[in-house]
């Protein structure tokens, strides 16, 4: 079975890179493989070339640099306790692995195969290694001023670490599910994994504690009293695995890297040993072979479907554009499951780390501080990401664009109702995370006075929602005038080419982005330079009102000026993206 898994993957692998190189005929694909290339050139080997040679100046000699004091950190038992917390909190996620997801082909003739479940799950570890591949090896690309051999050992070493990471939450995952089986056997077997992270948990928990309670003056003091709680004794033997996997990466040289790709591999065959010995609910979390999905398919088929209160009835009539900012929230609502909890966590954890970074660069310390600051990164992420994360618009229905033709709508109508609901929910993010900034910014910013903090406060929830609607107007633009340059629904176009075409598109868009905004700012600049000397800092409100105005008059003119170009759309036009 091995061999035949070395076999597929190769042959997938070849296909999809034939694939790739037939589409460079069309201009779309040849253009952005040009500036994807270039951008990898000046990226990876221009910059890394000026930074080694920057380095050997400073040494005085030719040699590759080695790496900087905060990699060499990253082995350490704080980092290893980093890792154990997002380890203990994966029993908890209710999302499943994606190591144990079957396309329906290997359903069709790989479950009915006389294959056993560990050799399937054998099979998908050695499926996955393409991605874990590619994913290191551009690690290692974009780490500069790391170099040479210094690459290779990053690669390799951050290999080992996403593989320890799938083959880890596979197991987890398929623990769990021995946890809820019917046999009291398969329960008791999945309660020693479960019991010995608990038991972790416990000693590590205890330990940080303990010495959290002390004084801090700052993140130091706390990152100092981190290490004292892990760097010995029990807690330090239960954060070995951890630490192990994670040294190989950001070691210095190549004796260190081989020793502790040793310990590394240790993990990685525990690890490997685990989830291969929790098979015996494979079945219950991969799905069953298609013979037994066809069983059960007759007996679902006749189950009456179950309808639940949304909670807002739509009118009989009204504008176009409430109808579609309804089916909007619907869709928001049923596409809320387990599966956001995947992007929900790691969102929390980047604010929370640019948050103490913004506060330790302006030393700013107390839970009102912290919670200022961790509000108005909220605020300022909905305004600059939000248009690009919020994507149930025209970039999300055109894949359904043969239904949306047949609507007996203006398209006018049907452009602004598709940006409603989006625009509406980035915009209440970025009010929330205002509001409460604004509340907590006393304790703060002692010095700015309440006038000015509340102006700031106003201006910013007035000017917010104009930049958002801008963004989305130019966003679905962008769509309807080059539906083939853009990402179209949930899938993800891959490759050099691909990333060229995000390339050129980003580009287009903050230029496009720029000139809407340029008459707001020239008016609501022209409301500052005549009343700021009366108003003060009060004059930022309605410098920012002129402002949103302008610009929300682009929006709408925007909107009905595309009214031509979306009625000429072709549905044989929009590209399906790869699965």
């Amino acid at each position: 079975m091995l061999a035949a898994s070395l076999y597929i993957t190769v042959c997938s692998a070849k296909n999809r890179v034939r694939m790739r190189l037939r589409r460079l005929r069309e201009p779309r694909y040849l253009i952005g493989a040009i500036v994807g290339l270039a951008y990898f050139y000046l990226a990876i080997f221009a910059r890394g070339r000026g930074a080694v040679v920057r380095n050997g100046r400073r040494r005085g000699t030719d040699g590759p640099p080695g790496f900087p004091p905060i990699f060499e950190l990253a082995g350490t038992s704080v980092s290893g306790l980093g890792v154990f917390a997002c380890a203990a909190v994966a029993w908890f996620l209710p999302a499943r692995s994606g190591l144990l997801e079957f396309s329906d082909a290997e359903r069709e003739f790989l479950f009915t195969a006389p294959v056993s479940r560990r050799q399937l799950l054998a099979h998908r570890v050695v499926r996955s290694q393409i991605g874990s591949l590619v994913a290191s090896t551009f690690i290692a690309l974009f780490a500069t001023p790391v170099s040479g051999l210094a690459r290779v050992r990053l690669a390799l070493g951050f290999w080992i670490l996403l593989l320890t990471v799938r083959i880890y939450y596979a197991a987890v995952t398929l623990t769990r599910a021995r946890l809820q089986s019917d046999v009291p056997a398969v329960r008791r077997v999945a309660w020693l994994p479960t019991g010995l992270m608990a038991a972790g948990v416990a000693v590590v928990g205890v330990s940080v504690v303990r010495q959290l309670q002390q004084s801090s003056s700052g993140l130091s003091d706390i990152i100092v009293h981190l290490a004292r709680a892990t760097a010995t004794g029990v807690p330090h033997v239960v954060l070995w695995p951890f630490i192990a996997i994670l040294r190989p990466p950001f070691t210095g040289s190549t004796q260190t890297f081989i020793a502790a790709l040793g310990s590394s591999f240790l993990v990685l065959a525990a690890v490997t040993a685990w989830m291969l010995a929790s098979d015996a609910t494979f079945d219950a979390v991969a799905g069953e072979g298609r013979g037994a999905a066809a069983a059960v398919e007759p007996q679902a088929a006749v189950q009456p479907a179950r309808a639940r209160s949304a909670g807002w009835t739509l009118a009989l009539t009204g504008r176009p554009e409430l109808a579609l900012l309804w089916k909007g929230a619907m869709a928001t609502v049923r596409g809320i499951s387990a599966k956001t909890w995947r992007y929900a966590v790691p969102a929390a954890f980047g604010v929370f780390g640019i948050s103490f970074g913004v506060m330790q660069a302006n030393r700013l310390q107390g839970p009102a501080a912290s919670v200022c600051v961790v509000a108005a990164i909220v605020a300022f992420g909905a305004v600059l990401l939000g248009p690009q994360v919020a994507r149930l618009d025209l970039r999300t229905d055109f894949e359904h664009l043969d239904v949306l033709k047949t609507w007996p709508l203006r398209a006018g109508d049907v452009i602004r109702g598709e940006m409603a609901w989006p625009i509406l929910v980035v915009s209440s993010m970025m009010w929330a995370g205002v509001f409460v900034a604004a509340l907590f910014s006393g304790p703060a910013f002692p010095d700015v006075s309440f006038v000015s903090r509340w102006s700031f406060a106003l201006a910013a929830a007035f000017a917010g929602p104009a930049l958002i609607a801008a963004q989305f107007a130019v966003h679905n633009t962008a769509t309807i005038l080059f539906p083939a340059w853009v990402q179209i629904g949930t899938q993800r176009a891959r490759g050099v080419d691909a990333m060229g075409q995000r390339l050129i598109m980003l580009a287009a868009i903050i230029v496009s982005l720029a000139i809407m905004a340029l008459p707001g700012l020239l008016g609501g600049g022209a409301v500052w330079l005549i009343f700021h000397r009366i108003a003060e800092d009060i004059v930022f409100v309605p410098a920012a009102i002129v402002f949103a105005a302008i610009v929300l008059v682009e929006v709408l003119v925007v909107t009905e000026l595309l009214g031509p170009a979306y009625e000429r759309i072709d549905v044989t036009s929009i590209e399906r993206g790869e699965s």
